[in-house]
């Protein structure tokens, strides 16, 4: 009995290493997008390639690895969908960064654990628990401090319903794939997601035309590293997904705001007031109280 508890207990805190490895890849993949953004490249086209990385490294995963590819056609047909709701809270969110002040896109954004904690309660797969909703609600407090979000009377509606609209599909995404998960390999799932999404949104960028890349080597690095780490959060983030729960990993997404932070410290050379220290102090504060048992 204490061999199993103790194995449950490794593999959960892997779980939390994993989620906030993918967390890192989220802020560095955000940050190299908005280079390329600068450099003349636009939503569409991020948001069209940056799947293609996750395709190809899985296919060569799986195949070295000896894991069938195949899905049931359940599973399968799931999939494909999931990776067409993947692609267009993408697209929506990338679009959404164009219309709003970034900080307060993110912060619209980052309701999904709680969205994702709504969703999965109301179909009875997970119970509801006050500490996890309590360090939700905490997170976002922090994040909110730490962005420096403040009120408009010009807020554009667009940008805040595609920002929403962002949330709901990646909670929707994350609470449904967790059932496909179990406990299981969550690989060839993802596969199958992020092959459907870059189907769907290299067909949109061919129908619409609407491909621009970098004009700058800076904006060229930015774009690539937007793609190759952007695919490595993608696949750590659902593996974490399926080791401790669709909840606790999207709670711990909140670890980019942090690492977002620490970045533009030490590579920007920007500053920090006070306040932003004490909005990443609750973020921290909820992360260790949401994961600790």
């Amino acid at each position: 009995m204490t061999a199993i508890s103790t194995s449950s207990q490794s593999r959960t805190w892997l779980g939390v290493v994993v989620a906030l490895a993918a967390a890192a890849g989220y802020a560095v993949a955000n940050t190299s997008t908005s280079v390329a953004y600068q450099a003349g490249s636009d939503p569409m086209t991020v948001a069209a390639t940056r799947f293609l990385v996750p395709t190809v490294a899985l296919l060569v995963w799986l195949r070295l690895s000896g894991v069938p590819l195949a899905l049931p056609r359940r599973d399968a047909i799931l999939g494909i969908l999931l990776g067409f709701v993947t692609a267009l809270y993408t697209f929506a969110l990338l679009r959404a960064f164009h219309v709003l002040p970034f900080a307060l896109a993110v912060l619209i954004f980052y309701l999904f654990p709680l969205i994702a904690a709504v969703i999965a309660t109301t179909l009875g797969w997970e119970k509801f628990n006050w500490k996890i909703a309590a360090a939700i609600v905490l997170a976002l407090i922090g994040l909110a401090l730490a962005l420096g979000v403040r009120g408009g009377g010009n807020l554009d509606v667009v940008g805040v319903a595609l920002s929403l609209l962002a949330a709901v599909g990646l909670a929707v995404v994350i609470v449904v794939s967790s059932r496909l998960f179990g406990g299981g390999d969550a690989r060839p799932l993802t596969l199958y997601m992020a092959a459907a999404a870059t189907v769907l949104l290299l067909i949109l960028c061919a129908v619409t035309r609407d491909f621009a890349l970098p004009q700058t080597s800076v904006g060229w690095t930015g774009f690539i590293a937007s793609s190759l780490v952007y695919g490595f959060a993608m696949i750590a983030f659902f593996i974490a997904v399926s080791m401790i729960g669709p909840v606790r990993a999207s709670l711990l997404s909140y670890a980019d705001a942090v690492i977002s932070a620490g970045l533009g410290v030490v590579v920007l050379g920007q500053a920090l007031t006070m306040v932003q220290v004490a909005g990443i102090a609750l973020v921290i504060i909820a992360l260790v109280g949401a994961t600790l048992k």
